[in-house]
């Protein structure tokens, strides 16, 4: 070999330095928009380059965030969905009451006989870190999760 494909040959690739794609997702939402919610994150997150686990485990976080804003929150809800490098931030309010304790809100699965309370301890275990914070004006459920970007064909 003799020219470019000699100085290439046996060389790897260097890895991808483009930045993470952008995502900034803001949505209201009620009752009759889950549908709608669920889809515009889905078509967010893949237009995002998030990996399909993340996406799956984000879709189960939005589903129970969004079931309490509509159940216990006053049945309007807003929604935030950004990426920063790797890291995604999944932000879900409401103006309803509060949550009685929200430091400790789901940090304990409830009995299996129980008829609800899992929510929050789903969305614990899917993610590196929730804040909820109460207020006079409603709650801010903040979920942090880690993005591993997906792997680029060489």
């Amino acid at each position: 070999m003799t020219g470019p494909e000699q100085e290439t040959a046996g060389v790897e690739p260097a890895p991808r330095t483009d930045p993470a794609p952008t995502l900034d997702l803001a949505q209201p939402f009620t009752e009759s928009d889950l549908y709608a919610l669920r889809a515009a994150v889905t078509a967010h997150t893949h237009a995002a380059d998030i990996p399909p686990p993340t996406i799956d485990s984000l879709m189960l976080i939005v589903g129970e965030l969004a079931s309490n804003v509509v159940q216990h929150g006053g049945g309007t809800g807003h929604l935030r969905l950004r990426r920063t490098g790797n890291t995604l931030t999944c932000q879900v309010s409401d103006d309803g009451p509060g949550i009685a304790d929200p430091e400790n809100a789901g940090r304990v699965p409830v009995p299996p006989t129980a008829q609800g309370g899992r929510g929050l301890w789903i969305v614990r275990q899917l993610s590196i870190d929730v804040s909820i914070h109460c207020d006079g004006t409603g709650t801010t459920v903040t979920v942090t999760m880690s993005v591993q970007p997906i792997p680029q064909p060489r």
